[in-house]
């Protein structure tokens, strides 16, 4: 496998990611791609050869070390890092064909006007394909955490296995090469996918916020212009009128007059009362 073609195909995803992208693909390369470069493919290169058993019938080790080992672990670690990266090409896609469609609109259209303010730019169908593309790896980190966890019952190497697969006359012991470095090797992929699902799901957090955050704003800067039109449609009308504000100022100023106090109805049952008791009185002048 040519991992420096790999690396130059993802080299391009990194200027389209965040903050968490980028770090997430720099744990893929350094704890990831160069510990299997350097030192894990070494370590399993002859797991094979130092699978040693206690007998010496033809196919007996070959079949206890297929029953103990159906999948390598480095040849498993390969499809995961392929697997989990294939999804960060989608971004790439999409935004080649986001250039493709502008340059075609430029083509048509020379009045300078652009169909994208930027290409790269995660907004509308590309901040989907870049969310998708996020689930997509978590899922495949999991997914092969679990295949591994599932073949092997655990991510534990065991340094002796008992095996009594036919053509094995017997119970025979079978003992693994290399049990410890395997071992650790095994934890430290382990704990490096690990990081990169904590990673993958931090970031799906931070766009989705970030989109949420954008949303509200962009709905109180809505409410704000509407009630800033409702302010001005209120003053237009208060100036055009601006007579009769001025009248009913004018007539809240002035003292009570006999016209304004007869529009009152209190007022007329008072006045009414008065001539009724002046009528009843006695008439009590000297004459």
């Amino acid at each position: 496998m040519d991992w420096k073609t790999f690396q130059a195909l993802l080299s391009g995803v990194n200027k389209y990611s965040t903050a968490f992208g980028r770090v997430w693909l720099s744990v893929v390369f350094v704890f990831r791609v160069m510990v299997y470069v350097v030192a894990a493919e070494r370590v399993w290169g002859d797991d094979q050869k130092d699978f040693d058993c206690n007998t010496k019938q033809p196919g007996c080790a070959n079949v206890c070390y297929d029953h103990y080992f159906p999948i390598s672990h480095i040849r498993l670690w390969a499809l995961q890092l392929i697997f989990v990266t294939c999804p960060s090409f989608m971004v790439v896609m999409h935004v080649a064909y986001r250039d493709d469609r502008e340059r075609k609109y430029k083509a048509k259209n020379s009045d300078g006007k652009k169909l994208y303010e930027n290409t790269g730019k995660k907004h509308g169908g590309l901040w989907w394909t870049y969310l998708i593309s996020l689930f997509v790896k978590t899922g495949i980190e999991v997914s092969f955490l679990y295949i591994l966890h599932h073949v092997y019952d655990s991510f534990y190497l065991p340094r002796l296995v008992k095996c009594s697969v036919s053509p094995c006359p017997n119970l025979v012991d079978c003992y693994i090469g290399h049990p410890t470095e395997k071992k650790v090797f095994t934890y430290f992929m382990v704990g490096a996918s690990g990081l990169c699902i904590v990673l993958n799901i931090c970031e799906i957090i931070y766009l989705v916020s970030k989109r949420l955050a954008r949303i509200l704003n962009k709905a109180r800067d809505r409410r704000r212009r509407t009630r800033a039109e409702r302010l001005e449609r209120y003053h237009g009308d208060s100036f055009d009128n601006g007579d009769m504000v001025m009248s009913t100022r004018y007539l809240k100023d002035q003292p009570p007059s006999f016209k304004s106090a007869v529009k009152f109805p209190h007022r007329i049952s008072e006045l009414k009362m008065e001539e009724k008791i002046r009528a009843s009185a006695p008439n009590l002048s000297l004459s």
